[in-house]
C-alpha cells in the first residue's frame, strides 16, 4: 500500500496539485472540491486536503462554503478587469527590471522562446503557444529579481484562470497576441527598460479590451464532466 502524503508536504502538494490544475483549465469556477477525492487522486490524507483548501481560500482561489464545503471561487468580469490592471503595473516593473539586469542566457532564452512562438503560431499549435506564452511571462519575472512583484503576481494571477482560459479559446487570438508578445521579448532581451514597460502596458491594455468583449459574448460556458484524476471538461 502506497504510503499517503501528510502533514505540510502533502498540504503543499496539493495546494500546488490545484494551481496547477487552474492553470491548465482543468478546474472551473463554481466547481466543489471534495475532500475524500482530492485526497484519493492527489494520494495524500484528508487533513492535508483540508489545509490546502484553506490556503488556497486565504489566496480567494477557493472559497468555503459553511455546511456545504469548498468549490472554486468565481470571478466577475469587472474583479478580472481590475486585477489585470494590477497586474499590468507589477508586470510593467519587472519588465523594466528585467531589461536592466537580464544575464546572457536569459536574454537567450527570450530569443528562443520568441522564434518558438512564431512557429507555434505558423502551425496552429496552440497548446504549444499558451505554454510558451506562460514561460515568457515567468522568464521576464524571474529576470527582474523582483521576488515581491513575484508573490504578488501569483497571488493575482490565480483566480484569472477562467478568462484566460477563454481568452485563448478564441479565434485568431495567438496571432493578435504574438507581435505584443515579441515586442515585450525584443525590448526585454535589448536591454531598453521603458520600451519593456510600455510592451506589457499595451499588452495588458489589450488583455483588458478582450476582458471586457467577453462580457458581451465570445467562448460559450462550459459543462462539467465530472471529478476525476485530471478534472476534465468540454466546452
Amino acid at each position: 500500500m502506497t504510503e499517503k502524503l501528510t502533514g505540510a508536504a502533502g498540504r503543499e502538494y496539493v495546494a500546488n496539485a490545484i494551481r496547477q490544475a487552474l492553470r491548465a483549465g482543468d478546474l472551473v469556477p463554481g466547481q466543489r472540491l471534495v475532500e475524500l477525492d482530492l485526497a484519493e487522486v492527489y494520494g495524500t490524507t484528508r487533513g492535508a486536503v483540508r489545509e490546502a483548501l484553506q490556503d488556497l481560500a486565504a489566496e480567494e482561489i477557493v472559497e468555503i462554503v459553511p455546511r456545504r464545503g469548498a468549490r472554486i471561487r468565481a470571478v466577475s468580469v469587472e474583479e478580472a478587469v481590475q486585477i489585470t490592471e494590477c497586474r499590468s503595473a507589477l508586470e510593467q516593473l519587472c519588465a523594466r527590471k528585467a531589461a536592466g539586469r537580464a544575464s546572457d542566457e536569459q536574454r537567450a532564452e527570450l530569443r528562443r522562446i520568441g522564434a518558438d512562438m512564431r512557429q507555434a503560431v505558423a502551425d496552429g499549435a496552440w497548446d504549444a503557444y499558451s505554454a510558451l506564452n506562460q514561460r515568457l511571462h515567468e522568464l521576464v519575472i524571474e529576470a527582474s529579481g523582483q521576488e515581491v512583484a513575484r508573490r504578488q503576481l501569483e497571488r493575482l494571477n490565480g483566480p484569472m484562470v477562467r478568462f484566460q482560459f477563454r481568452l485563448a479559446l478564441r479565434p485568431g487570438r495567438p496571432a493578435q497576441s504574438l507581435p505584443q508578445h515579441l515586442a515585450i521579448i525584443d525590448a526585454v532581451a535589448g536591454a531598453d527598460p521603458e520600451a519593456a514597460a510600455r510592451a506589457v502596458a499595451a499588452h495588458l491594455d489589450d488583455v483588458i479590451e478582450q476582458l471586457r468583449a467577453s462580457a458581451t459574448g465570445g467562448v460559450g460556458a462550459s459543462r462539467l464532466t465530472g471529478v476525476g484524476p485530471m478534472f476534465r471538461y468540454t466546452a
